[in-house]
């Protein structure tokens, strides 16, 4: 096992009607942005849920934040926090809107004077405002990570930032919140954590029996319990189980002394840049085809996924491996998920040779090991 530090100082309050507990959450002498996306919240009841527990708070609003949310969007909301002396973030939505307040935390107490390269250049930086959320949507486990994706626009670019600096001081998940969400939102989120997930455990072997385990049993869960949220979207206890997964998919446990991969993430971003689909859609695609070419590198933990997971009883480790990326792809398409660009009417050769160009421009290397170059990244996306 490799040397590790570990802190996460988020609290997190789960369960149903737990949005009462914002009153006591946030301190009252705070002035509140409540940042939110396009509007959902105010249809599923989750609005007036939060503006019931702070009706004894100065709350201001800022909606418009995007799925892949935009730098563009983020600086619009950063003038208002400086405008209107804001002195606390709270994010009320799904791991979009999460990102974005993460980002715009930061931005707001940024100095320099090209906000967009702290995600861009990977910044580091010492100081962000603090930041709270109700989350509604399971996906993305930033509820409990100090990551951030963000997107920007006008050059159709998408990078990511870690710093503790923007982990949420609360995360409140009522899966009660999710009931509403569109069936594609479920599939998606479904999709990114269980890629999450592959993304800390399958990689190689540096002795980490715990975290593998955790790693397995969670995906299980998410195997077992997807099926019954696809057929009954108020399933409390199944959505409960679908939540849990999501937030300890990517709140660091699992990747504690362990080694990391990340490549099918930042192959997928580019593909929600340049071609607008899903998060969740662009890591479907990616996966499989990835690690069909990374297959012997990854041999011996895909064919522990494939033996404990799926129940593939291939001795020969190679073998498995072919079980566990069929079984995978199997179980996306299992949810509804294509896993073809052509699914998505985008040319396969196009994609792989724009991609190729931006990752070589960018002396990009990818992998737990550095092996991907942009050359197999063309190789991976021709073959999707």
């Amino acid at each position: 096992m490799n040397n590790f530090e570990f802190y996460c100082p988020t609290k997190v309050i789960f369960g149903k009607g737990c949005i009462a507990n914002l009153s006591e959450l946030i301190d009252k002498n705070k002035k509140v942005l409540m940042i939110y996306g396009g509007g959902s919240i105010k249809k599923n009841g989750v609005y007036d849920q939060v503006k019931k527990a702070l009706k004894n708070h100065k709350v201001i609003e800022f909606s418009g934040i995007e799925p892949n949310p935009a730098y563009e969007t983020c600086m619009k909301a950063v003038e208002i926090v400086k405008k209107e002396n804001i002195d606390f973030l709270l994010a009320v939505g799904g791991g979009s809107t999460l990102d974005g307040t993460k980002f715009i935390a930061a931005a707001s107490k940024y100095q320099g004077e090209e906000p967009y390269d702290l995600v861009s250049k990977e910044l580091d930086f010492k100081e962000a405002l603090p930041l709270g959320c109700v989350m509604t949507l399971p996906a993305t486990g930033s509820e409990m990570n100090c990551a951030s994706v963000i997107s920007r626009l006008s050059t159709k670019e998408k990078f990511a930032m870690r710093n503790p600096n923007i982990y949420p001081q609360f995360s409140i998940i009522d899966p009660e919140t999710t009931y509403s969400l569109p069936i594609q939102q479920v599939r998606n989120g479904i999709v990114d954590t269980f890629v999450h997930v592959m993304e800390l455990y399958a990689t190689y072997n540096v002795n980490t029996p715990l975290q593998d385990s955790w790693a397995l049993g969670l995906v299980k869960t998410l195997i077992e319990e997807a099926p019954k949220v696809l057929k009954n979207n108020r399933d409390y206890d199944a959505k409960a189980n679908i939540c849990w997964c999501a937030t300890c998919g990517l709140n660091y446990w699992l990747s504690v002394g362990a080694v990391q991969d990340w490549s099918t993430h930042r192959i997928g971003h580019e593909l929600t840049a340049l071609y607008g689909l899903a998060h969740g859609q662009s890591l479907a695609i990616v996966l499989p085809r990835l690690w069909e070419e990374r297959k012997k590198d990854k041999a011996q933990k895909l064919a522990k996924l494939a033996r404990e997971v799926f129940g593939c009883k291939e001795a020969d480790d190679l073998k498995a491996s072919d079980c566990a990326i069929k079984k995978s792809e199997e179980f996306f398409n299992s949810l509804g998920m294509p896993t073809k660009l052509a699914d998505y009417g985008i040319n396969a050769s196009e994609a792989a040779q724009k991609i190729k160009e931006r990752f070589e421009k960018r002396s990009t290397l990818l992998g737990e090991d550095l092996k991907v170059t942009p050359k197999m990244v063309y190789d991976i996306l021709l073959k999707s």
